[in-house]
């Protein structure tokens, strides 16, 4: 199942996309935090009640991030791609490249998250170095603390595509040892969406290939299934310290084809498009716009 979060006379809605409709559930699932929380019994109670919601075209609805809020900061995995790391340390992010030993996390604030198809306000008297990272975003479906690995795909809800767009300088200038926190938490910048995608649509282990492209060149192309630490080796180590809740989201890390890694360095500017897309899940296209 597909469910988005739209925006319709002047509130938010939650809807299931079914083709090129969207089915209005809010009556059921007044937010999509709520659909989360619900589980199983609000899974069925959305099914029955598709046959007489109302329904409207979906471009004619505003898609907002499935999550406009997340309840907690979003929880990220830095250097969780061998060749990512690999280039990371040719530009000095790492003083060698050898793969990590435990996964890295960090978080980004709430207020970084965007619609899939907003524009990005940039501005270049903060920096001229805002950069791309295309990302399968995990959300939790339900609470445990110390998972294993062997059940950790039971507290997985959905998946969604996620851009974990970053301002490099900013990132870098911090440390040692580095500090990402205010460099990856840019306001609105963060593109999520278009829509969650519940886990039987995806498969488990999920393998598809997740890409991103600025201005209709790919950038980044990978497979999921590279990850160093896979998504149960991750949900195991976070929970060891932090209890998982539902809703909560975890971005999985990025592959090779960053910005600041390439020679020379590129870096996104006014009236670039970015689009980043994951398989089975869909497209964010993000116009790059300078603030006024």
């Amino acid at each position: 199942m597909r469910l988005a979060t739209f925006a319709q006379q002047g509130g938010q809605r939650v809807g299931v996309v079914l083709n090129d409709e969207i089915a209005d559930v809010t009556s059921v699932a007044p937010t999509m935090q709520a659909f989360v929380e619900g589980g199983d019994a609000m899974m069925a109670r959305v099914k029955a009640a598709l046959d007489k919601a109302p329904r409207v075209k979906l471009d004619q609805v505003k898609l907002l991030a499935p999550f406009p809020r997340p309840a907690k900061n979003v929880l990220c995995l830095g250097l969780n791609y061998t060749e990512h790391v690999a280039e990371g340390a040719r530009i000095g992010v790492r003083v060698d490249d050898n793969l990590p030993k435990y996964p890295v996390w960090f978080t980004k604030a709430v207020t970084a998250v965007c619609g899939p198809y907003d524009d990005i306000e940039i501005e270049p008297a903060i920096s001229t170095s805002y950069d791309w990272e295309v990302e399968l975003m995990v959300v939790i479906g339900k609470t445990g603390r110390h998972i294993s690995k062997e059940k950790a795909f039971d507290y997985v809800h959905s998946y969604t595509v996620f851009n974990d767009f970053s301002v490099r300088d900013v990132q870098r200038r911090h440390g040692p040892p580095p500090q990402w926190f205010k460099g990856k938490s840019y306001d609105k910048a963060s593109p999520m969406g278009p829509w969650i995608v519940t886990k039987d649509e995806i498969g488990t282990p999920p393998n598809i290939r997740i890409s991103c492209r600025v201005n209709g060149v790919t950038k980044q192309e990978s497979t999921t299934d590279l990850m160093i630490f896979d998504i149960p080796t991750a949900i195991a180590d976070i929970s060891d310290m932090i209890t998982l809740e539902p809703g909560d989201v975890i971005a999985t890390g990025t592959p090779s084809g960053v910005g600041v890694a390439r020679s020379p360095a590129e870096f996104l500017k006014a009236g670039d498009v970015m689009e980043t897309e994951i398989e089975k899940i869909g497209l964010l296209r993000n116009r790059i716009v300078e603030k006024r």
